[in-house]
């Protein structure tokens, strides 16, 4: 483990009930962080972690599929611990949706994951901003994807269209505040075992999917956590607006 010292800092990371959000949970409570475990339906999970890792963690629900509900769910961790030191926008949609749905199926689609993936996230972050100017700042980390860079499959084309713009929301937050001491990182991981891509997994033979890949494994969660810690920790700060690519391999730009 990286000899990083979170102590004393509040970090809100959505979606950690499970995946990538667990995973950055722990490895940033393992460092001495108090964590906000943000949580929409899976609340026994996020119960449990809590109780594993400590550091006067609590549990906070919000259906990100509501924007509204982002408000009150920062406001909530305010008033629960009076600061936020970080943002990890974690939480996210990978829904199956082929154009030859029905339009208005597809269409609704599109808008639950454009809505979910980024327009909550550009609220949280938007927050986010506010609070740090006050504060002296912080730091965002937007978990994106390979696909915002090479696109996705046919049946995803608004999750790509989504993490896109959360790359450029990122980069544009990076630019604006940067003189506030305001922080923002992009995370692009590619393949991940998570609950979120298990349906995927379903329908790709995990041969078809390794063919992709450089290294010899897909990426589990606990792959991608320690860049997580390392961009929270304040030791990237001058990469600020940057994209790191977490992807086995599998897409190198």
């Amino acid at each position: 483990m990286m000899n990083i010292d979170l102590r004393d800092r509040v970090i809100l990371v959505t979606g950690a009930s499970g995946g990538i959000g667990k995973a950055a949970a722990k490895y940033l409570a393992r460092c001495g962080a108090t964590i906000a475990v943000h949580y929409n339906q899976s609340a026994q999970h996020a119960k449990k972690l809590v109780l594993e890792i400590g550091n006067k963690a609590r549990v906070f629900q919000a259906d990100l599929s509501k924007p509204p509900s982002c408000i009150r769910l920062f406001k909530r961790v305010l008033n629960a611990y009076k600061k936020i030191d970080a943002l990890v926008n974690n939480a996210g949609i990978y829904d199956y949706s082929p154009i030859s749905k029905d339009s208005n199926e597809w269409l609704s689609d599109w808008n639950r994951t454009i809505t979910t993936n980024l327009t909550s996230t550009a609220v949280l972050c938007r927050e986010a901003i506010k609070h740090f100017r006050k504060t002296g700042g912080g730091r965002i980390i937007n978990i994106a994807s390979r696909s915002a860079f090479r696109g996705d499959d046919k049946d995803h084309l608004a999750y790509a269209a989504a993490k896109g713009g959360m790359v450029a929301l990122s980069k544009s937050i990076a630019r604006a505040y940067g003189k506030d001491n305001i922080k923002s990182f992009v995370v692009a991981p590619g393949y991940v075992r998570t609950r979120m891509t298990d349906a995927f997994f379903k329908r790709h033979e995990q041969a078809l999917v390794s063919k992709e890949l450089a290294l010899n494994r897909v990426t589990e969660p606990e792959d991608i956590a320690p860049t997580i810690v390392f961009l929270v920790s304040g030791l990237m700060d001058h990469a600020t607006g940057c994209s790191i690519d977490i992807n086995a391999g599998s897409y190198v730009r």
